[in-house]
């Protein structure tokens, strides 16, 4: 069987498998060192795809024996002990697969990592605190899948499938002068214009980073032998996503966050055909409740969405936001916190954590 032939048949696969997740008993109270073994193979892979934008992407160093470095975090304040063995040696778990890949817009796929979790490579995401939760609670085998780019807006690039345009007054920058302005809804170009006037299409479109993101995602499933050596089909079981620097730049899209963010989740299920796969997003981590502003307008709207919030009654249990603030060691999501590895790792430890505990809530099975 060839490739592609392989690719459609596992994805018949994910289709058809609609068995829950297999979780452990109990979630241990502090991440345990992987024990080396591989997953139960003969359970579909648990897929958990990572969106958003750089800081998703990944800025925390890993070498260094200063303060910020994953190293000197590891080495000398002794944090994260499963990400070492007693020799000091990273660890690689066997029953988490890291895939990373990234293009612009809808241009050609990169890829950037296909190996079991370990921490390789200058820096690092929230992928590792993500990866470790979740391969400690779930006996299936685990893909954690990031298809992401830096520099991208929800309002713009990511906007979702459906989105609508809408008018919103503006001063003109030019001339000072308030004015009527369209803002694009998918697949509209540019990404706003006079009202009455006809749009000057550029190369870029609203929405074209979703689509090759989610585009992206899909091809590595399609291959899912590639990516995860042995797999019996996927399931995709869960998405994270972090973001929100680019949008607080324009008022515009910080005042129809909320409503984007709401659409984003809707629409990544209907395109993954994974109407039960839960949702994990975090705020910005210098942003903290209470402020104003662009910020603080982003930050409510993704706090709106979680489903204990209550204005969403369709995402209970299924829906959570991480509240960053407090696991921010500095710095802001424009500056990529300084490089701190301590913040990737916190925020990732915090996202994958409030996974779990939603993949408990939705009835997974115990062993």
């Amino acid at each position: 069987m060839d490739r592609a032939c392989k690719g459609r048949a596992l994805m018949l696969a994910a289709l058809v498998s609609c068995g829950p997740t297999i979780l452990a008993a109990e979630a241990p109270k502090e991440l345990p060192r992987p024990d080396g073994k591989p997953a139960d193979m003969s359970k579909p892979v648990q897929v958990f795809i990572l969106l958003g934008q750089s800081n998703m992407v990944g800025m925390g160093k890993v070498a260094g024996d200063k303060e910020g470095s994953l190293e000197y975090a590891v080495k000398t304040k002794k944090k994260y002990p499963y990400l070492v063995d007693d020799a000091g040696n990273w660890t690689e778990r066997k029953d988490v697969r890291y895939v990373r890949v990234m293009g612009s817009g809808t241009g050609p796929m990169r890829e950037f990592n296909n190996e079991w979790m370990t921490v390789k490579g200058r820096t690092i995401g929230p992928e590792l605190g993500i990866g470790h939760h979740l391969g400690s609670a779930i006996d299936a085998p685990v893909m954690i899948l990031k298809s992401c780019i830096g520099n991208r807006s929800l309002g713009w690039d990511l906007l979702p499938p459906g989105s609508e345009r809408y008018e919103v007054q503006e001063k003109d920058k030019k001339t000072g002068e308030t004015k009527t302005f369209i803002y694009a809804g998918y697949k509209d170009s540019p990404d706003k214009w006079e009202k009455g006037t006809e749009p000057k299409k550029i190369a870029w479109y609203a929405g074209m980073q979703y689509d090759g993101d989610v585009a992206n995602a899909k091809k590595v499933l399609a291959e899912l032998d590639k990516y995860y050596p042995g797999a019996k089909g996927y399931e995709v079981a869960g998405f994270f996503f972090w973001q929100g620097d680019k949008d607080r730049y324009n008022e515009a899209h910080a005042n129809r966050y909320e409503q984007n963010l709401v659409r984003l989740i809707k629409q990544l299920r209907a395109d993954f055909s994974a109407p039960n796969a839960k949702f994990v997003c975090a705020t910005l981590g210098q942003t903290k409740k209470g402020d104003g502003g662009n910020e603080g307008k982003i930050l409510e709207a993704q706090l709106a969405v979680d489903g204990n919030s209550g204005k969403y009654p369709e995402f209970k249990g299924n829906v959570a936001c991480v509240y960053s603030n407090p696991f921010c060691h500095g710095g802001a999501s424009n500056s990529h916190y300084g490089g701190n590895a301590e913040t990737y790792m916190d925020v990732g430890e915090a996202m994958g954590r409030a996974m779990v505990e939603l993949l408990r809530a939705g009835g997974g099975s115990a062993r």
